[in-house]
């Protein structure tokens, strides 16, 4: 069985003995196969096993056939789990947290249903509430152990969507999903940050971008998500590794006009010292640099009018047909030294 927490990643489960170790990564492999996700810290997977234990009555490997649900009575209220965990899990829980094991400890039991109020019509802040576990998995709690079990386990919450599934669908649905000019698809994480490096991809480039294509774009969650690494090293690019990357790079093979585009929306535009740090860094590029700040909408650009460098220029999104040139001798372009 998978060892869901190690002793050397939370002290609290390592003072413990080896009788609760085992129990409590047992109870974390009963919820990883009931699909609740565990992906949190080990502490906060150690605090979610020890209260769905509680709610239950188990306080060994051996109480699982007799784990008590909300169809025998059994409940216990937030400041009873306390007592609970801390009388028979050599923890030492402070009776004043008891609101975290609602809001933390218990928040995917309740949400997936494993785990169900006594008395779901009551006040969030219902002291009286109590928490047990719900019948349908009860029994499957006392039948642990049995000749496949997973299986069982399968086939009764086979028309029950679990909450690892529910989460990842959602996290999907918020993706911002971006096309490539060459076609090829993008998917960011949400953000309005993301939002106008989408809009970059797909209103700036096909209109001033000769037929740019994308070699670089960074994602607020993943600072590689698209890298063409072996064509930014032909421009004789500096180190991709740098983190003075811009958030979006693209070349335009039919002008040898390599974009240098950052998204603006709470830091970061093509400022006079910027400027000159870029300037440095691509002074052995094969390219001709073209530097845009790109902004998306006016009173974002207003924000930081003053901090563009002469020199480059400005796009807004929400008038994606526009640019603001900051002075030079040509309408869009490098500008020579």
């Amino acid at each position: 069985m998978q060892q869901y927490i190690s002793p050397d990643k939370s002290k609290t489960f390592a003072e413990k003995s080896s009788g609760v170790k085992k129990l409590i990564n047992t109870t974390l492999y009963i919820l990883d196969c009931f699909g609740i996700p565990l992906d949190s810290s080990p502490r906060r997977l150690e605090r979610m096993a020890l209260a769905f234990l509680a709610t239950g009555d188990i306080k060994n490997i051996g109480a699982f056939k007799k784990a008590k649900d909300l169809n025998a009575g059994y409940s216990l209220k937030t400041r009873e789990i306390i007592i609970y965990v801390n009388a028979h899990f050599n923890e030492d829980i402070s009776s004043g947290s008891y609101d975290d094991i609602r809001r933390k400890d218990l928040k995917l039991l309740t949400v997936a249903e494993v785990v169900l109020q006594s008395n779901p019509n009551s006040a969030t802040n219902d002291s009286t509430r109590g928490y047990s576990i719900n019948p349908v998995y009860g029994e499957l709690i006392r039948m642990f152990g049995s000749k496949d079990w997973e299986k069982s386990v399968k086939e009764k919450l086979k028309n029950i969507e679990p909450l690892r599934q529910k989460l990842k669908r959602e996290r999907a649905i918020s993706k911002v999903n971006v096309k490539l000019p060459s076609g090829g698809k993008l998917t960011f994480s949400t953000g309005e940050h993301n939002d106008l490096q989408k809009a970059i991809i797909e209103k700036f480039l096909p209109r001033y971008g000769y037929e740019a294509e994308v070699l670089y774009v960074g994602d607020t969650s993943d600072k590689y998500l698209y890298l063409e690494k072996e064509k930014l090293e032909a421009l004789n690019f500096f180190e991709i590794s740098h983190e003075e990357l811009p958030d979006v790079i693209a070349f335009s093979k039919r002008k040898n006009w390599l974009y240098l585009i950052e998204a603006v929306h709470s830091s970061g535009p093509i400022s006079e010292i910027r400027l000159i740090q870029l300037q440095k860094l691509t002074k052995k590029c094969n390219a001709e640099i073209v530097y845009v700040t790109a902004f998306l909408n006016r009173s974002k650009f207003r924000q930081f009018m003053n901090d563009i460098a002469w020199e480059t220029e400005v796009w807004i999104a929400d008038n994606p047909d526009h640019l603001v040139h900051f002075n030079g001798d040509k309408f869009l372009g490098p500008y020579k030294e």
